[in-house]
């Protein structure tokens, strides 16, 4: 099937990606959402990521444009939404995949400033974005959301910071599914497991000084679905459902894309 979102825009917040070896969960939607046939607003603090995401859109014959904006500002968020109705006259999908974890550490050891900021990034950042979509959306008589979350947001305890604004965006979702029913609006999160990308696998690395190899290798074997992790397309394929028509029905959904690591938890 082609042209899934043919006629959609769709914004993308995250459409960067740390240099990595792998594609980042940001990229791999913005670069299919493009190839179903939506016009897409790549968005990132590091607007060169941006730009890199739009060139290989660009490549491939399709519509992108990119923006500079930090979503931890109210401003920059309501920018988002005026550039996507100035650029291509309304706005369909909003995307929120923004999100860090550096600093983090169990209750005992989590500093105050890293827990402010990763709460910040990662779940005011996401309310924000989509307190400014929402009047855009409610007025056109409907739109979908499609939120990223963690499977940290269930289990964990080394990462505080991250678990907490993880399942704050799952309850973030589902109250905006709530709220905005009515309006035609629907509001889905992405649970995610273990992927490879370049902020999961480098990141990890550069932080315990081991190669990228072992980190890649000691992931996979958690993984119980074929003992590998998935990639960045595997979440660009459970949002484009999400975005497109074909879930029309669904929303408030939390969906796990995690390769039964889930189930492990209960």
């Amino acid at each position: 099937m082609t042209g899934r979102l043919e006629g959609k825009i769709a914004v993308v917040v995250g459409a960067g990606q740390t240099p990595g070896e792998t594609v980042g969960n940001g990229r791999a939607m913005a670069i299919l959402f493009a190839r179903e046939g939506a016009s897409v607003l790549c968005v990132d603090r590091v607007v060169e990521r941006a730009e890199e995401t739009v060139a290989l859109i660009a490549e491939e014959g399709n519509v992108a444009s990119s923006l500079a904006a930090d979503v931890v500002k109210a401003a920059d968020c309501a920018r988002i939404v005026d550039e996507a109705k100035a650029r291509y006259g309304r706005l369909d999908i909003l995307v929120n995949n923004v999100g860090i974890g550096g600093g983090d550490a169990p209750a005992h050891r989590l500093e105050e400033a890293a827990f402010d900021r990763i709460i910040a990034v990662n779940l005011k950042g996401m309310w924000l974005t989509i307190k400014a979509a929402l009047p855009t959306l409610r007025d056109q008589g409907g739109g979908a959301i499609v939120n990223i979350s963690s499977l940290a947001a269930r289990a964990g305890g080394i990462q505080l910071a991250y678990e907490v604004s993880k399942a704050g965006v799952n309850r973030l979702t589902t109250s905006v599914a709530q709220s905005n029913a009515r309006y035609g609006v629907r509001c889905n999160a992405i649970m995610m497991g273990y992927m490879d990308t370049p902020m999961a696998v480098s990141g990890i690395a550069a932080a315990t000084g081991k190669p990228t190899s072992e980190v890649r290798a000691e992931r996979d074997a958690r993984v119980p679905l074929g003992g590998k992790m998935g990639a960045g397309w595997d979440t660009a394929y459970a949002a484009l459902f999400l975005a497109s028509d074909e879930a029309k029905f669904i929303s408030g959904a939390i969906l796990p894309v995690d390769g039964g690591m889930g189930i492990r938890i209960g």
